[in-house]
């Protein structure tokens, strides 16, 4: 039996934080499914498509890595597709804190189990809402985002 783990975020844009967390998973994980989660009332800065292409063009030569897309609860989505484990990055203590209440109620109400990883200390400072700041303002994401053009295309 395979070992699935759902690494889901909304991912407005994947950054190199992300591209790290997912590299170390699979050395822990047969198969790896990134969830992009929906949320209505969220306004995202690059459509879904864009996205989707965009995380399919980093891992084009991976084939344990899955994308795909869902809505409502994490927990849910990982039930439906089998996977047992929620795979979560960390890049300091606030965000451990913040990641571990949601670890302990998803595994309350699934018992499906979360496993977070450390991105590597140059990844640190990269968060998704500067690097779409940065892009906004007019500024390049390239040191914040692998294959930056198949989003701003």
């Amino acid at each position: 039996m395979s070992k699935i783990a759902v690494f889901p975020g909304s991912f407005d844009p994947f950054t190199k934080g992300h591209e790290c967390v997912v590299e170390k998973a699979l050395q822990l994980f047969d198969e790896v499914v990134i969830g992009i989660g929906q949320n209505t009332s969220k306004k995202y800065l690059f459509d879904l498509a864009k996205r989707k292409a965009h995380i399919q063009s980093i891992f084009k030569n991976e084939p344990r890595v899955r994308i795909a897309e869902f809505n409502g609860l994490t927990v849910k989505f990982c039930k439906e597709i089998g996977a047992e484990f929620i795979v979560r990055g960390l890049r300091d203590s606030k965000d451990f804190g913040y990641e571990r209440s949601i670890a302990q109620m998803n595994f309350e109400i699934s018992g499906i189990e979360s496993v977070f990883f450390m991105t590597v200390p140059e990844y640190t400072a990269i968060n998704s809402s500067i690097v779409r700041e940065i892009y906004r303002s007019g500024g390049s994401m390239q040191l914040f985002v692998t294959n930056e053009d198949i989003l701003v295309k």
